[in-house]
């Protein structure tokens, strides 16, 4: 694995005059070099003025220009964020989560509950490169949440059908009637309905709570989860976990642990039984990127690579309470994409000088030797 350059898609130009926060950035590859970046603009990690802007570059992420906000403003108290994908016709997909901010001084999760605030899933649609985009469509998941977390992309399997991972979340009271698990979506026209859900990690029984899944296709009728396990009566993480479905995504085999410990995965297919793992490392400090043979369907990291070294507050290990937690991250959510070279870019937020903005990686990846 070599890194080859890095570079800000996004930092607030004037942080002495105001503060401007960038966060959770979503990538996609438009082709011939142009790529689009959508993230969360706020004043803070969860104010209520969270808004939804994008940046595009033309060199092959090399540089980068603020398009501006994705969506008109609306009336009413919300924050909002999204995931991008781009469909095989070329369509732009964002698969919106607008939260409700009706509680002044509040963020997003309740501390005494674990709860989370009312959420809206919706869809918006650019066929023109991420210009323009169409008016949100809200949609109604087939399955009772109450809420649920934004996590992921849609994926596009190649039989045509879309997946959306997600995970059921508590209501802001506590109310949990599903449990805390890792699920997807599944709709057959093109996001238009979401009428059937799979479990993906589900550790409901054992008291595991499965945060930031993501799914990756290896190649028709094989896919791959990934995620984060929290043990929520220790208050602890346990090491991330993988499932593997053969069928398509039509059904996940049980939960298995990887030897990787951290936060924020995702997961990027290299071809054959090879997988790309870029993760918000917990046993060291930084970014780390996993170099994965899932050969057999079990998973060994053949090495590692820092890509990035700042430590955190959560590392360092501040508070068993998981939603303060949270109010001291530093840097997380990678997303990737792979270049028109074959190079692998990647995206995620990270705070340096005391402002949030989103970093970019390039990456190349060597041919490595059959594994046995």
């Amino acid at each position: 694995m070599e890194l080859k350059n890095t570079g800000i898609v996004y930092r607030n130009p004037k942080p002495h005059v105001w503060s401007r926060h960038a966060y959770f950035p979503s990538v996609v590859n438009l082709g011939g070099g142009e790529l689009l970046c959508s993230f969360l603009m706020s004043e803070a990690f969860e104010s209520a003025d969270g808004r939804i802007f994008l940046a595009r570059s033309l060199d092959h992420g090399a540089t980068w220009q603020l398009q501006g906000r994705m969506r008109p403003e609306e009336a009413g108290a919300y924050s909002e964020m999204c995931r991008l994908m781009r469909s095989r016709d070329g369509t732009l997909v964002a698969n919106v989560f607008r939260w409700d901010r009706h509680r002044e001084g509040e963020g997003l999760a309740n501390p005494q509950t674990l709860g989370f605030v009312e959420t809206t899933p919706m869809l918006a649609r650019s066929r023109d490169g991420g210009r323009t985009w169409s008016d949100a469509e809200t949609f109604h998941p087939p399955i009772v949440g109450p809420e649920f977390e934004l996590c992921s992309p849609i994926v596009e399997l190649s039989d045509g059908r879309w997946l959306l991972p997600t995970a059921t979340w508590k209501a802001w009271d506590g109310h949990n009637p599903t449990g805390m698990k890792a699920v997807a979506f599944v709709s057959r026209d093109a996001g238009r309905t979401w009428p059937e859900y799979v479990n993906v990690l589900d550790g409901v029984e054992r008291g595991i709570i499965h945060f930031e899944s993501k799914v990756a296709e290896m190649r028709p009728g094989l896919l791959v989860s990934i995620g984060w396990a929290y043990h929520e009566a220790d208050a602890r993480d346990h090491p991330n976990v993988y499932s593997i479905s053969s069928d398509g995504g039509r059904s996940f085999g049980p939960i298995r642990q990887t030897d990787l410990s951290g936060q924020t995965a995702t997961i990027l297919s290299l071809g054959g039984d090879r997988l790309l793992c870029v993760y918000r490392r917990t046993d060291q400090p930084g970014l780390w990127a996993a170099d994965v043979s899932l050969k057999n369907g079990r998973w060994r990291t053949l090495r590692q690579t820092s890509l990035w070294g700042a430590d955190s507050l959560l590392t360092a290990g501040c508070d068993n309470n998981r939603v303060r937690q949270f109010n001291v991250l530093r840097f997380g959510a990678p997303c990737m994409v792979r270049l028109d070279s074959g190079d692998i870019f990647i995206a995620f937020w990270c705070v340096e000088d005391c402002v949030s903005v989103i970093r970019w990686f390039t990456v190349r990846m060597e041919d490595m030797p059959e594994q046995p």
